[in-house]
């Protein structure tokens, strides 16, 4: 049986902020309204997956999570793996590869 994530949706009251966190890290967000759905945004990475921010609803919390992402370059971070927190809170393990 092969398994692949397709979907990561953080749930989020500070859509903004973390728009701009993770687009620094690459994703490219587009805004995106899925009939009469909340406005979020939404980033497709090359091998299909689909990361989304949408604004969390004020009676609906979500749980803690830790994510992680590989990047080729990230601009201030030596290759290698660091942990950085999005504005949530929420660690994000990123994975800095060697370009050599």
């Amino acid at each position: 049986m092969a398994l692949r994530a397709n979907l990561i949706v953080i749930y989020t009251g500070r859509v903004e902020e973390c728009r701009a966190f993770y687009g620094s890290l690459g994703l490219d967000f587009r805004p995106e309204q899925h009939g009469d759905g909340p406005r979020h945004y939404a980033a497709v990475l090359d091998d299909g997956l689909v990361v989304e921010l949408y604004p969390a609803a004020p009676d609906r919390r979500t749980g803690r999570v830790r994510l992680g992402f590989e990047v080729d370059d990230l601009q201030g971070f030596k290759a290698g793996s660091h942990v950085l927190e999005d504005p949530d809170g929420r660690a994000v393990e990123v994975l800095v590869r060697d370009g050599h």
